[in-house]
């Protein structure tokens, strides 16, 4: 999986449905997996309580089933750098590279105390730019 950050899953009994595949919620808090985990290297944040961001809005595109026992590889990345906001990008495939869904979130700038948005620091923009340097040239971006 070409993303600069990813995160490996097992599929878990809990996350199938009467339908027998994984439920679509599921994709939702895989990506919510990858996005904390990507987030809390990128602001540097000891805990995901300190991250300076609120979601915005979140999608997926189901692509192809997942079932219980299936290993998911959820990738994340910064796919567009607004002035108080930013998007990631998610992709979820299986370990034998069966693409499963994609998916996309707004995360805005927020401080918690003054209840206000914030603007997006540069020196974020630098380090997205140097974490996914790679990732942007070889996604075609």
């Amino acid at each position: 999986m070409e993303f600069p950050y990813s995160i490996t899953l097992p599929v878990l009994f809990r996350d199938v449905d009467l339908m027998g595949h994984v439920n679509n919620v599921i994709y939702f808090t895989w990506f919510e997996a990858a996005r904390t985990g990507y987030l809390v290297e990128l602001f540097e944040c000891e805990s995901p309580r300190d991250l300076p961001v609120i979601l915005a809005e979140t999608a997926c595109q189901f692509k192809a089933p997942a079932f219980w026992g299936d290993t998911v590889l959820v990738g994340c990345a910064v796919s567009r750098l607004g002035t108080k906001s930013f998007d990631l990008a998610y992709r979820v495939e299986t370990t034998t590279g069966r693409l499963l869904a994609e998916g996309s979130s707004v995360q805005v700038c927020y401080d918690y105390q003054a209840n206000a948005t914030t603007l997006l620091p540069d020196w974020f923009r630098e380090r997205v730019a140097a974490r996914q340097a790679t990732w942007r040239s070889s996604e075609g971006r």
